[in-house]
């Protein structure tokens, strides 16, 4: 049995962290129902990559839910709302702080219903204080919170972005993580509670096990030391790049050796760290490097690196992911035929459970595929959900 089966979750929020929050409690085998908003829904069914009424942010982020469009604006709309969160395990919002209380959902208002209920409020900057109202993206935080500065090549000394939604995925492993862990506290009597999660808080946690060395020590007398983000080395091969990683001296010793000059490691100005990091020395051996680099394939200087235990691996497009030997091996990847879709490529859930069974999430929701199913396990007949739906209140 999956970990999270009989587990209801009420999902409220839309396009990446809160969604994909959601979707990874799915894949655990919680039962998440999808609350999407009238006309286009959530906003990213109306993003790119689409065949068929979904498209591949829809299906990476909500794979396993169920989909109902209610209007919350209007005061029907609301009590349906109740009536789902009223038997509940978990819900999760992502308004900005206030709004939800004025559509009368707040965690002090549905406790009253379901004091038992796991109530996550997911903001930008947190619930209150001076940047409560800020919209927020993840690009904006990757710049406040020190991410945009570590990304420097020493080769071109120009910050950039991590251009992929790295805090938003962050957030929603911490939101997975906070609700089982809340469940569990639940079974051991606790009761139901609200989780408050500010996006700025776990980009700035999530940053901070490396990122955050030089600033973990405060006295004055604090040893220097080196930044990680200075030690990850790309470079240039003569018909594409790779990334290496070598600080301890036997991979040093395997960088030279795989080059093809051992001799650099007898070398005084590079046999040690001391001297390696003075500047000029520096200098020197990294011309030298970036040079021997370029005498090499891609592949021939990858299985070098490899015989000589030094860790490494070629920068390889996306497309060609899927095709790694060991991503093979490991089966990280399935593929399933969707009726109006087409043939689609999804990820299986990370962790390999030994004992429990996973569900195998082959599908998102189409917008509102599920609204007569939903509204009748909370007892809406027939002839009400037609007036709902002549009304507007369930589309």
């Amino acid at each position: 049995m999956a970990p999270l089966k009989n587990i209801k979750v009420v999902d409220f929020t839309q396009v990446v962290a809160g969604p994909v929050a959601g979707m990874l409690l799915a894949e655990l085998g919680a039962d998440v129902i999808k609350v999407e908003y009238p006309g286009i829904g959530d906003i990213t069914r109306t993003s790119g990559f689409s065949k068929g009424g979904l498209n591949s942010s829809v299906l990476n982020c909500n794979r396993g839910k169920r989909s109902i469009q209610i209007d919350l604006k209007e005061k029907e709309g609301q009590e349906i709302a109740l009536k789902l969160i009223e038997n509940a395990d978990v819900v999760i919002q992502s308004m900005r702080p206030g709004k939800i209380t004025k559509l009368g959902l707040d965690y002090e208002t549905v406790r009253t219903l379901n004091p038992d209920l796991i109530y996550v409020s997911l903001s930008g900057y947190g619930q209150d204080g001076p940047y409560a109202d800020r919209a927020v993206y993840d690009p904006v935080l990757q710049a406040m919170c020190g991410y945009v500065s570590l990304q420097i090549n020493p080769q071109i000394p120009f910050p950039d972005l991590m251009r992929t939604a790295l805090i938003d995925k962050a957030v929603s492993w911490e939101m997975a993580l906070s609700i089982t862990a809340a469940l569990f506290a639940r079974e051991r009597g606790t009761g139901g509670q609200e989780l408050e999660i500010a996006m700025i808080d776990v980009a700035i946690a999530f940053l901070w096990p490396d990122g955050g060395m030089a600033e973990t020590l405060l006295d004055s007398d604090v040893t220097t030391g080196t930044h990680l983000s200075k030690l990850m080395n790309m470079t240039e091969t003569a018909n594409g790049h790779v990334v290496y990683f070598a600080i301890a001296d036997h991979q040093i010793k395997g960088l030279y050796t795989s080059l093809g000059h051992p001799e650099w490691f007898t070398d005084n100005r590079f046999s040690t760290r001391e001297a390696r990091h003075t500047d000029n020395n520096n200098e020197i051996l990294g011309g030298l490097i970036a040079d021997a680099f370029r005498t090499f394939s891609t592949a021939e200087i990858a299985e070098r690196l490899h015989s000589n235990s030094v860790p490494c691996g070629e920068v390889i497009e996306i497309s060609k992911i899927a095709e790694i030997p060991q991503v093979i091996h490991n089966k990280t990847f399935f593929e399933w035929d969707h009726p109006r879709s087409g043939k689609i490529r999804s990820p299986r859930h990370s962790t390999v459970f030994t004992e429990t069974k996973l569900p195998i999430l082959d599908s998102a929701p189409l917008l509102n595929e599920h609204s007569d199913e939903i509204l009748s396990e909370i007892g809406v007949g027939e002839e009400k959900r037609r007036l709902l739906q002549e009304k507007g209140i369930v589309p």
